[in-house]
Order: structure tokens, then sequence, then C-alpha cells
């Protein structure tokens, strides 16, 4: 499999945020190719590109959010463009915005708008889903509603391969969907205990945490290394290259096992090169 392997810099974000430049250098040396960001850490984007040239990691792309690209298309995105990212991605939607809302038929406009903008950088736009995009619509997934209603070639998917699997869904099966549209593919790794999802799950992503309430939720869900959950990779991967991904990009939002974010990091690309990737 000829897959080039990135890490979400949000994993490891406890890092980033003391010394961006050192952590990179970090991923680097764990046998990452490139990163994709989720935020600059109080750098400039001209400060980025030079660290990431000078390292030798490939911005490959960029998680910014939509209404922070909706506040100054142009400018958010020329700013990633000169960092050099290939991508960029939706990562997450605020409750008002998401499926089931009023709001959603107007974040499907605006991501079409979006996409034509990074088209004019030579940036392709792309959304990463959670679990909440699999509510239905009409009988189909929002997630579907919302590529069936923007063509191909202004939105691709980045597949988060955990979220698809807590929705319920064959993760493999789901990126295999969108073959030819599947650039880039989100792996997590993830347990989780019960058959109930917990109330408190999004906390373990940074949004809104209650400690003591967060602690609680992860003993029936929780984020793990690549290899140390229940996702299937082999089928997931075989998936990828059956669809044309060209980039895996790993992420686990909270550490665990007792290790650190960056133990963590390494675990998982170890993983993927015991199994050739």
């Amino acid at each position: 499999m000829a897959f080039s392997v990135a890490l979400q810099v949000y994993s490891v974000r406890d890092y980033a945020e003391r010394d961006l430049k050192s952590t990179l250098q970090k991923i680097k040396k764990m046998g990452y190719d490139g990163v994709e960001f989720a935020g600059l850490y109080g750098h400039t984007a001209s400060e980025v590109k030079q660290m990431v040239e000078e390292i030798g990691l490939i911005p490959i792309s960029a998680h910014v959010p939509l209404d922070e690209m909706l506040s100054d298309p142009d400018k958010v995105i020329s700013e990633y463009a000169h960092i050099g990212c290939k991508y960029i991605a939706v990562p997450y939607l605020p409750e008002d915005r998401r499926p089931g809302t009023e709001g959603f038929q107007q974040t499907i406009k605006d991501i079409e708008m979006l996409g034509n903008i990074t088209h004019k950088y030579g940036i392709q736009l792309l959304y990463h889903n959670h679990d909440f995009e699999f509510q239905k619509i009409d009988g189909e997934y929002a997630l579907d509603v919302l590529y069936q209603s923007v063509p191909s070639e202004l939105l691709k998917t980045e597949i988060d391969t955990c979220w698809v699997n807590v929705a319920g869904v064959d993760p493999a099966e789901y990126v295999k969907k969108y073959s030819d549209r599947a650039p880039v593919v989100h792996l997590k790794d993830f347990v989780m205990g019960k058959s109930e999802k917990p109330d408190k799950m999004y906390e373990l992503i940074g949004i809104d945490s209650d400690k003591k309430e967060e602690e609680e939720e992860e003993e029936v869900f929780g984020f793990r290394p690549l290899g140390h959950g229940i996702q299937n990779f082999p089928a997931i991967l075989t998936a990828a290259e059956e669809a044309g991904a060209e980039w895996l990009v790993v992420e686990q939002d909270k550490p665990s096992m007792g290790k650190t974010s960056m133990e963590c990091a390494d675990i998982s690309r170890q993983y993927l090169k015991g199994i050739g990737i």
C-alpha cells in the first residue's frame, strides 16, 4: 500500500502550544511524512512555512473552523495556501449548523461557496465528519446529503473512521463508498464499553470539558493509539487503497493508556510501520 502518513497536530497540542518547532521535529523523527494543522499556535503563516520546509514535513492539510473561513475567506485561505497546504478541511459543526437544524441548509451553501474560493488558491476543500452527520434526512445520511449537494470537484471527503464506527456504520465500506472522492482518510482508534454512546463524548475532543464528568465518560468511551482499540485497520486500509486515498492522517484527540500525547503518536506510527505503511 502506497500511502503517505501525516499526524494531526491537534493530537499533540500540549507540546505544540509550548514549542511548535520542536514538536514538528519530533513528529518528523517518528517517521511521519507530513502534518495536518489545527491552528498555528501563535505563529504567522510564513513562520510555519519556514518550519516545515526546514524540518522536511509536508503541510498536507489544515482543519479550519467554518466560521473562521467565512469571516474572511480570502485572507484565511490564502494563509494556508502560503504555508503549502493542499487541503483545508471543515473540522466540526457547532450545534446550530448540524443536521436537524435550520442552519444545516445554509451550512451546505456556505461549504459550496468556500469550495469555489479554495479552488482559486489551488486548495481542495474537505469535510471531516463526526457521528452526528449520520442522522437521516428523508432516509439518507446527512453526510451523504452534503456530498450529494456539493459538486465533488468543490468538496471531497476526509472520512474520520472512528466517528463512522461510533455512528454504527462500517468504516471500510463507507470509505469505499466515496472512491475517487477520498484523498485523505482519518485513522483513529477507540474503545467503547457500552452499547449506548456516552452523553459527554464531545468533551473528550476538547469541547466544553468538565473534568469530573469527562473522566467518568472515558470509562465507557476512550481514544487509543492505532492498534489498541476496536478498529479493523487492515480492512480500512484496503478500502482506502481501493478508494484512491493518498494520505492517511493519524489523530488521537486525547492521550490514554498512561502515555503522553507524543508517546501515543509514536505508538500509532510504529503500528502502521509494523503493517507495512
